[in-house]
């Protein structure tokens, strides 16, 4: 086996302020909504997804794959999200053993509630400090991390 190739004191130093940064802000976003509207971030996420997909219903395995969780945790979650109101589960026609998780009218109030103060916050904390050129090169360094993603997952 062969030695790690670590990571030189300029890498070690972007890739350590990189996880501060992403835990400080994750976890800045969460208390706004926690303090706003009572969702976590969490919560925020799967209504995002629901909200985006046609009539507010996606499969449970294809809310999996947009969110990147594990089938527990997610399951967890939504049933907490249900327990709530937030989501509901609906039987698939076409699939007697599937079902669909779909967008409360409650949930469509929570993330429309909720969606000014996270925008307004998401802005004040990360792209009011940015140029449109860090813009622009932080999205094509997330296309190019996610591209080396897909590729090493096979997705």
């Amino acid at each position: 086996m062969s030695a790690p190739l670590w990571l030189d004191d300029d890498q070690q130093r972007a890739w350590r302020a990189y996880l501060r940064m992403q835990g400080r802000l994750s976890a800045a976003l969460n208390r706004q909504l926690q303090a706003s509207c009572g969702l976590s971030l969490a919560d925020y996420d799967v209504l995002v997804h629901l909200t985006d997909a046609a009539e507010g219903r996606l499969r449970p395995y294809e809310l999996q794959r947009a969110l990147d969780w594990e089938q527990s945790r997610l399951s967890h979650h939504l049933s907490r999200m249900h327990r709530r109101g937030l989501v509901e589960r609906e039987e698939c026609a076409e699939d007697g053993r599937g079902a669909f998780v779909v967008l409360t009218e409650a949930g469509r109030e929570a993330i429309t509630t909720a969606a000014p103060g996270h925008v307004e916050t998401v802005r004040n904390l990360f792209f009011d400090v940015l140029s449109p050129d860090q813009v622009d090169a932080l999205q094509r360094l997330a296309t190019q991390v996610l591209t080396r993603l897909d590729a090493a997952t096979g997705e």
